[in-house]
């Protein structure tokens, strides 16, 4: 296949080089039609109407060479905040503006619109004001002193994916049967028929809005085309006003009406809120595949243009960082990457392996582009072909930490084991980071962290924080005083139970909170079951719900039980007062002790069943807590093992670890063994962490990390290749790997102007090694470098 275009790579290097701006045109025109219209209509509406009124004057943007039109600012980069639901304060402005390393600029006159428009309306009204009012003190407690975290504190819920469905019909045909199922309504006999109405209504203006939006695109491009006298470049813009006259509107016909009507969904989707994950396109190789092949059949394209339009589809990603973020959500998620996830591989609905063309011209695309966005995984199954797995693998080479690696036959089980038919199960795939998802059914949001390590820290001092000198948990019994490891546990649990309780308390009122207040009746018009249910997607209308807690630092924990147990239990060696002591005073004058045990310690990684058999004990506890409860969405509780950045800030409020880490320290991230504890090699480590049930979970995340040199030439992708398929035959749900060496790294630190293109893995995510933050970077210097 051929290289990038010269269009293609004038694009990349000003998506690259823009810098990252607050624009404040959309909280202006949504706090100008809040202002005039709060309380004239029902909530559904007045947001579905404030969505139309912005795509109807919001700033449209045509950068030269464009092939694919539509932002979510009035320019790449330039990033709206959403005062409904968190209001900045000029001070959030100030921070965001200065921050190190990943600043948002806030010009003068945007801090001037700030201060004297929008603050002063949302002030005090805004959705997080509202809500962390009315939440307990015990939650607050333990969100303040970093226990949890929540990602609804200041975006709302995300972790979508889109299908296939609206390729096949079109927001016109949607708005039609939206008004059918409004006539259907049954208001003598459904109760709830009126609030149905509402939900109905709003979504079938907001197909107006984006439908609204297209056309003003397509008269804007119509013009530009006749004043344009370059002959090429005219007919190029008379086709892209034709597709937008087509669509959203109505169902695509070709690859670029399909490209376009799909990143259309997205900005409307990311405009309306600001859902944590973005918008994942899904499964872009089986979905855009026949618009691809009819393309190329009927002589719109050769292999040469669709390449060059798929990759300037692929590089609007790169325009959208992540909505602003302040004060915890900042520390749990420090990034511009907005968590786009699309998936190559995998089955077909009706069970064949899902490779083709595209599957490979997607990993040519992302190779060449090296962008941090859109994010790639692909779900392998024992279907697809070595040689699609090794053309992976050769990405993985390069370093970049993409694509990521999950398994199609565990993501499937996960599924099926939680009612999902066969069918949706195969067309479901990976939301933001490892969260498994059903593509175009389902609501999965993230929750919020939980920080594991931490709760064997109230274990070991009676439910009380010494960081900020309260008791936090119940009573859990003097830890001094116990004679057994099986009273430490009974301990750990009690303090997890209450922890647990206490945050999805917090969560089943933040859930109402938004289905109340901050409905997405575009996002439900694209998520099958919302129209038929008369539901938002906040407010349970999917065919499928569910509501993901994160657990992190399971290694930490596994490596700290794992050294009570033996050098206090088992040997004798120490005292649990000895030990309590030397946590205290963060192993001060206990070099000794540390050090025995870190490295005297069976560790977890190392397919020891001494230490993995607790990782067992404590990860199958947290499942069998968590499972299945129900939501207020009418969906369930579901864990997963996915840290983010929350490894590091949940690392800063934990003291000293029985591990031998120090206190403010990073946690274990992931199910990934604790940086540097993982001696026996990567088998072994793909072992232990297969020992956890991953089908009983959302997802889980391993990150490994090899030297350049292991991987070279073919015998080093056949073993890496190998090693993948081993893993996944074990059960697990998912790998990701670091290609570099501590060298590279350490220089890229001393001298970060000469390596501003080095990317690497830090969670479920890849990102520039040199915007990370000094801290995450010697978090992923410490993680051990294997040798196959």
């Amino acid at each position: 296949m051929a290289k990038l275009t010269d269009r293609i790579l004038k694009l990349k290097e000003q998506s690259k080089n823009a810098e990252v701006w607050i624009d404040p045109e959309r909280a202006q025109i949504v706090t100008r039609f809040y202002s005039k219209n709060a309380g004239k209509y029902s909530i559904p509406v007045l947001r579905a109407r404030s969505f139309k009124n912005l795509m109807e004057k919001k700033e449209l943007y045509l950068g030269d060479d464009e092939l694919i039109v539509g932002e979510r600012g009035r320019a790449p980069k330039l990033i709206p905040t959403f005062p409904e639901i968190a209001s900045h304060s000029v001070e959030d402005l100030k921070v965001l503006d200065a921050q190190d390393p990943i600043p948002y600029h806030v010009s003068p006159k945007t801090m001037d619109i700030y201060e004297k428009e929008v603050i002063p309306y949302w002030e005090g009204s805004a959705l997080r004001d509202k809500m962390f009012n009315q939440l307990s003190d015990e939650w607050q407690t333990i969100y303040n002193c970093g226990l949890i975290t929540e990602t609804m504190e200041q975006r709302a819920p995300g972790s979508m994916a889109l299908d296939e469905r609206m390729f096949g019909m079109g927001l016109k045909k949607a708005k039609q049967e939206i008004e059918e199922a409004i006539e259907n309504l049954d208001f003598l006999t459904d109760f709830q028929a009126t609030d149905k109405r509402e939900q109905l209504t709003a979504m079938a203006i907001t197909c107006d809005g984006m439908m609204i939006y297209a056309k003003r695109y397509a008269d804007m491009l119509e013009n530009k085309a006749a004043r344009e006298t370059d002959p090429a470049r005219k007919k190029e813009l008379e086709k892209m006003a034709d597709v937008c006259r087509r669509v959203p509107e109505n169902k695509p016909r070709d690859l670029w009406e399909v490209l376009q009507m799909s990143w259309f969904m997205h900005v409307g989707v990311i405009t309306e809120s600001n859902g944590w994950d973005a918008c994942n396109a899904g499964h872009i190789d089986r979905h855009f595949y026949p618009y691809y092949q009819k393309s190329l059949e009927a002589g719109l394209l050769d292999q040469e243009s669709a390449k060059e339009l798929l990759s300037a589809w692929w590089i609007k990603y790169n325009n959208h960082p992540a909505p602003a973020k302040y004060g915890v959500s900042a520390l749990e998620s420090g990034t511009y990457n907005d968590f786009v996830n699309i998936s190559l591989g995998g089955i077909t609905k009706d069970g064949k392996d899902a490779v083709n063309d595209l599957s490979y011209i997607f990993l040519e695309i992302l190779d060449e582009i090296e962008f941090i966005q859109p994010q790639v995984h692909v779900l392998l199954s024992r279907m697809n072909p070595e040689h699609f797995l090794k053309e992976a693998c050769k990405v993985i080479r390069k370093g970049r930490g993409f694509p990521a690696m999950f398994n199609a036959e565990a993501l499937i089980e996960q599924q099926l084991r939680v009612g999902k038919t066969i069918s949706d199960a195969r067309g479901g795939g990976i939301c933001g980071c490892v969260e498994t998802t059903c593509y175009g059914k389902e609501a999965a949001p993230l929750i919020g962290y939980i920080n594991i390590a931490k709760i064997l820290e109230l274990a070991l001092q009676n439910g009380y924080d010494t960081r900020v000198d309260k008791q936090v948990g119940p009573k859990s019994g003097d830890a001094k005083d116990f004679k057994s490891y099986e009273a430490l546990m009974e301990a750990f649990k009690k303090q997890a139970q209450y922890v647990i309780d206490t945050k999805l308390r917090g969560s089943q009122y933040l859930i109402q909170m938004f289905a109340k207040y901050v409905p997405q009746p575009f996002l439900s018009v694209l998520i099958e079951g919302c129209v038929e249910s008369g539901k938002d997607y906040n407010d349970g209308g999917p065919k499928y719900n569910v509501s993901i807690l994160p657990g992190v630092g399971i290694g930490t924990v596994t490596d700290s039980l794992s050294a009570i147990k033996k050098h206090v239990f088992d040997e004798n060696n120490y005292s649990m007062g000895e030990v309590i002591d030397a946590l205290n005073a963060d192993w001060q004058n206990n070099e000794h002790m540390r050090l025995t045990f870190a490295n005297k310690t069976p560790r977890y990684g190392n397919d020891n069943d001494y230490a993995d058999s607790i990782m067992k004990e404590v990860s199958d506890f947290f499942i069998d807590t968590v499972d299945g409860i129900k939501d207020s969405r009418g969906g369930t509780y579901r864990m997963n093992m996915l840290p983010t950045t929350c490894h590091m800030y949940f690392g800063e409020v934990t003291g000293a670890t029985c591990d031998g880490r120090r206190a403010g320290k990073p946690l274990s991230e992931g199910i990934s063994p604790v940086q540097g504890a993982d001696l026996s090699g990567p088998t072994a480590s793909l072992k232990s962490a297969a020992k956890m049930d991953h089908s009983r979970t959302c997802g889980t995340l391993l990150n490994m990390k090899f030297l350049p040199d292991v991987l070279k030439g073919d015998t080093g992708i056949s073993k890496l290749a190998s090693l993948i398929r081993t893993y996944f035959t074990y059960g697990g749900h998912h790998i990701q790997f670091n290609v570099c060496d501590a060298d590279t790294l350490l220089l890229a630190q001393q001298t970060p102007d000469d390596y501003n293109d080095l990317i690497v893995r830090v969670a479920g995510y890849s990102d520039y090694f040199n915007v990370i933050g000094e801290n995450l970077q010697n978090e992923i210097i410490q993680r051990y470098a294997h040798e196959i």
